[in-house]
């Protein structure tokens, strides 16, 4: 899928990332010459600003040179490069690691964390931390008058450890959440296209009836008279057959259009009609019914609630994920109780099956999430339905309560709003 495709790709945003490199270019700029002009230091100030101009020139480069807003992973990991380079001979002029502006030296592997691969990265810290070593044993004084300080060799070199740490530990925590943000931002991205899907589903369903709804009564008409015709001329031979064909055709067409309704035993029900909550899961329960063999046990025996909703897309995809996945998992049965009363209504979708693996039921609702405990593979998933459920659920004000039944010994979903909530969909 195209989704795939695009959530393993790596790239910098260029604006972003040109923006970002003038604001370091120009502080670069100024900070060398107000310490060489204002405060008077000693240093060689005239390669210094030789080096922020050569950044200078390849951000002009980049702006210009490359036309696409999305910068690809080998570009971005060449100019991540000349950037700690740049910097590195900056403070390689300035004094080294003692140099306070040293932490800047972390910045880039920072950066490049949330957007490129784990294998970019990595080598990106390899080299700052080479580039601390280095800084570290070879190096200029400090600019004058600052190198008549003496720095005890414990100080010294604690400098370039603690660089280290930091940016090990910086890029780790930026690595992980970056991974996370991702891969829910591609979940999400799901959510969108499935009911992007959906609407479309429905909006040419929302037409299908209403033709079905339109032509019902032509079809009647002509349906009546091709009797009347047939009743008339049945003994006649050369119109008998014409006249058979003709109402066979009729037939043919009510069935069609009782197909394209979306609720056959009512024709004149449409999409937006309001259904209460037993309705809802009924109607979800029996678009299983012909494609499933597994019993599904409704309970409503403590619904005391029969006021209408509105129908939603959102919610009817929520449940349906739910109780589709009872029905992929579970063993024969499918228990689903609907209960409420004067404050709160719920659903409760229970299965006889083995229930969630120990290993990921912490993690449940989060999306792409694989189970070592699966015993059968080809029914594992990725945690991507219950993420999607869950989130068009809760988007609806639902509270959903996750777990393994204590009674059923298999999956437990509980999905709760108040009533309040539930009218005001």
């Amino acid at each position: 899928m195209e989704l795939d495709i695009n959530s393993k790709s790596s790239h910098l945003n260029k604006t972003t990332y040109v923006n970002l490199r003038w604001i370091g270019i120009i502080g670069q700029f100024i900070t060398i010459n107000t310490v060489a002009f204002i405060f008077k230091f000693e240093f060689n100030f005239v390669l210094a600003n030789i080096i922020v101009f050569v950044g200078v020139l390849s951000n002009i480069f980049l702006f210009y040179f490359f036309k696409k807003n999305q910068l690809q992973e080998n570009i971005s990991f060449i100019f991540l490069i000349l950037d700690i380079l740049q910097l590195s001979f900056l403070l390689y002029l300035t004094g080294g690691i003692i140099n306070p502006f040293c932490i800047f030296l972390i910045i880039p592997s920072i950066f490049a964390s949330n957007s490129l691969s784990i294998r970019t990265n990595i080598l990106l810290i390899l080299l700052i931390i080479f580039s601390i070593i280095l800084l570290t044993f070879f190096h200029q004084e400090l600019p004058s008058p600052l190198n008549e300080y003496i720095f005890s060799n414990y100080y010294y070199y604690s400098v370039p450890i603690a660089l280290i740490v930091a940016l090990i530990f910086l890029s780790f925590f930026a690595l992980t959440f970056g991974h996370e943000s991702k891969v829910r931002k591609d979940a999400l991205d799901k959510i969108q296209e499935v009911i992007s899907k959906e609407h479309e589903l429905v909006s040419l369903g929302g037409q299908a009836a209403a033709a079905a709804h339109s032509l019902g009564t032509p079809l009647s008409t002509i349906k009546i008279i091709s009797q009347d015709l047939y009743n008339n001329f049945k003994n006649n031979k050369d119109l008998k057959k014409d006249i058979e064909l003709l109402v066979s055709q009729v037939d043919r067409c009510n069935v069609i259009l009782k197909k394209l309704s979306l609720n056959p035993e009512f024709e004149d029900d449409f999409i937006d009609k309001n259904i209460n909550l037993k309705d809802y899961v009924k109607e979800i329960v029996n678009s299983f019914s012909e494609i499933s063999d597994k019993n599904f046990i409704i309970n409503t025996e403590q619904n005391y609630n029969s006021f209408e909703i509105p129908k939603s897309i959102e919610i009817v995809y929520g449940i349906r994920n739910f109780i589709g996945n009872a029905n992929k998992f579970s063993k024969k049965n499918i228990y689903i109780s609907i209960t409420s009363d004067s404050e709160n209504s719920s659903i409760s979708i229970e299965d006889d099956g083995s229930g969630f693996p120990k290993d990921i039921l912490t993690k449940i609702g989060e999306p792409y999430i694989k189970s070592f405990q699966s015993k059968n593979k080809s029914k594992s998933g990725l945690g991507l339905g219950i993420f999607i459920g869950k989130t068009l659920l809760e988007k609806n004000k639902a509270k959903l309560l996750i777990r393994n039944s204590e009674t059923r010994g298999g999956a437990e979903i509980k999905i709760e709003w108040s009533n309040k909530d539930l009218k005001n969909i």
